[in-house]
């Protein structure tokens, strides 16, 4: 038969072992209910990231088919050059992006070009990227639009062959449901901005 001591040290060794099980399990269950709370915050961000919002909806306003007059400025006080052209846009991923195609001349060379634009539900704003055949590098920009002024307005950069990487600023306005603008602006040799290109934009019939 076990003394009182012995009988009181299996009581509270039992006693010790249930209280640490307890606690380990308690703790075990907090962790994986906060493992679980960041699991569903998570995916919530990224459902929220990948859903299409009223941003998106402007991008609408440039889908179809468009002729286009180009024209551009080599320097703040040249005549401008001109030329004109076909544009076609589309909305893919699920309206989350714009794709637009353009072709016709640039400085008497058959033209063709590419971009996508989107906006980014994290950084709450647009981007843009422009690829054409006229050179290897690509035009990146991002900015917001003002519905006030129904224009969007952003600021990249581009390789200049000769100078190296540019800053630029595009604006892009909406006229009406069949027309729309876009501009680039550039700093001159006089570090002023002057507006190095326009593009006239009308809905084909």
């Amino acid at each position: 038969m076990n003394s009182p001591n012995v009988s009181k040290i299996i009581f509270f060794s039992v006693f010790i072992f249930a209280l640490v099980f307890a606690t380990f399990s308690a703790v075990g269950k907090a962790e994986e209910k906060a493992s679980d709370q960041k699991h569903d915050a998570t995916t919530a961000k990224w459902k929220e990231y990948a859903a299409p919002s009223d941003n998106h909806k402007l991008l609408d306003s440039f889908v179809g088919r468009w002729n286009y007059t180009v024209k551009w400025w080599m320097s703040p006080d040249a005549k401008p050059e001109e030329s004109k052209g076909t544009s076609k846009a589309t909305s893919i991923m699920g309206g989350r992006f714009l794709k637009q195609s353009a072709q016709g001349k640039s400085m008497g060379q058959p033209f063709k070009g590419m971009g996508i634009t989107g906006y980014d539900n994290a950084e709450k704003q647009y981007n843009s990227i422009w690829i054409d055949n006229m050179g290897t590098g690509m035009m990146m920009s991002r900015g917001n639009y003002d519905p006030s002024t129904k224009t969007l307005v952003e600021k990249g950069t581009f390789t200049d062959p000769v100078e190296g990487e540019k800053s630029y600023r595009g604006v892009t306005k909406i006229i009406n449901k069949d027309k729309y603008t876009y501009e680039i602006y550039i700093s001159g040799p006089d570090k002023k901005e002057f507006r190095m290109m326009e593009i006239v934009y009308t809905r084909k019939k």
